[in-house]
């Protein structure tokens, strides 16, 4: 299976599936002496793990991460770094009545077609779980860029059909409920609505948003290797993602030119945009204005209502998912996009000192 390792300089690749022995990552290129220790990574585990609201799965794991190399006395080496995350609360029973069947919204079928076999446990590789080992190594670049006082904050904008205003986004507040949205209001109406679905049995989707503060100028390279195209890519390889958009997105489809261009005006000395209509890009190069974008997510794929489906021998089935699954993926998910967002940035940074050295 090809495709596990994003990145050309700071390069990160994950492994495990959801009940295997374990998941992790591999971290490769991140420079050496940058103070780095579990309590660093641990806390943006802390955030994703299951079993922390009636919002999330049942599933009890720890996710207490072990640096296995790369690491010295508290500070960076230069090579490898190796974190796993053991598997601890594995019921593949739960999965045994729909070992042969294609669960609906899941890749199941796309796996079966592909390799000729699947991990029918939790969905293996293409489970929610591999994520974890993204958030751990997403950890590592967010540290390197909190060193070049770079900010990268996610948040859910919207639950279902439940969004939240502009003028009344407070990031404090999304820290502060499990569904990390910046609104109370907004928050107890999004309760009320999964709660119904829950009853159901049923899930909702949503929209993270994401801001990224600190950037200066010059990030990405303007043809293939844009900033948007790359933040894409990372962001749209998170499962259950199913949009991306930069700054105004498709909203800009409705606006003319005078109103999306955002003008360059003088500030205390300094070149800005008056707005920030593009996300914080132009020609696929950051502009210094904050990084914006947003993040479609679908509704949890398994749900215990009956659906219609095929089994791999051809007979048509009607299946109940039985199992501990979150009713909404957006809250666990604004984490794995803060920590795609990090190791994105990270990577296009050392890009750029090595360019700089080339050209000296």
């Amino acid at each position: 299976m090809a495709g596990n390792t994003y990145g050309t300089v700071f390069r990160v690749m994950t492994f495990g599936e959801s009940h295997g022995a374990a998941v992790g990552a591999v971290v490769d290129g991140c420079p050496a002496g940058l103070d780095l220790d579990v309590k660093d990574i641990q806390k943006y585990l802390d955030r994703r793990k299951p079993g922390q609201s009636r919002f999330t799965t049942a599933r009890q794991e720890a996710d207490e991460v072990r640096i296995l190399s790369g690491v010295f006395e508290g500070r960076t080496l230069g090579t490898p770094i190796a974190l796993l995350i053991p598997n601890e609360d594995q019921r593949s029973k739960d999965y045994s009545d729909i070992k042969d069947v294609y669960r609906p919204g899941h890749a199941d079928f796309c796996f079966d077609k592909k390799y000729g076999l699947r991990d029918y446990r939790g969905g293996g590789r293409s489970s929610g779980r591999e994520t974890a080992g993204r958030v751990a190594a997403g950890a590592v670049a967010l540290k390197l860029l909190s060193a070049l006082d770079i900010e990268v904050t996610a948040f859910a904008r919207q639950i279902g059909n439940i969004r939240v205003p502009e003028e009344k986004t407070d990031i404090r507040e999304s820290r502060e409920n499990p569904l990390c949205l910046p609104d109370k209001e907004s928050y107890e109406k999004a309760s009320e609505y999964l709660d119904t679905l829950r009853k159901e049995g049923n899930s909702a989707g949503g929209i993270i948003e994401c801001v990224v503060r600190g950037l200066s100028a010059g990030l990405g390279e303007p043809v293939f290797d844009k900033l948007d195209a790359e933040l894409a890519k990372a962001i749209m390889s998170i499962g259950s993602v199913k949009g991306f958009e930069m700054g105004d997105g498709f909203r800009s489809a409705e606006s003319n030119g005078r109103e999306n261009n955002d003008p360059f005006i003088i500030k205390d000395g300094k070149i800005i945009k008056e707005s920030n209509h593009s996300g914080g890009t132009l020609g696929g190069i950051s502009d210094g204005s904050p990084l914006v974008f947003r993040a479609a997510v679908k509704p949890t794929p398994s749900i215990s209502l009956p659906q219609k489906t095929v089994s791999s021998s051809g007979k048509e089935r009607v299946i109940e998912i039985k199992g501990r699954h979150d009713p909404v993926i957006v809250p666990r998910a604004v984490v794995v996009v803060e920590a795609m967002t990090g190791i994105v940035l990270a990577d296009l940074y050392l890009r750029n000192i090595l360019s700089k050295e080339d050209k000296v």
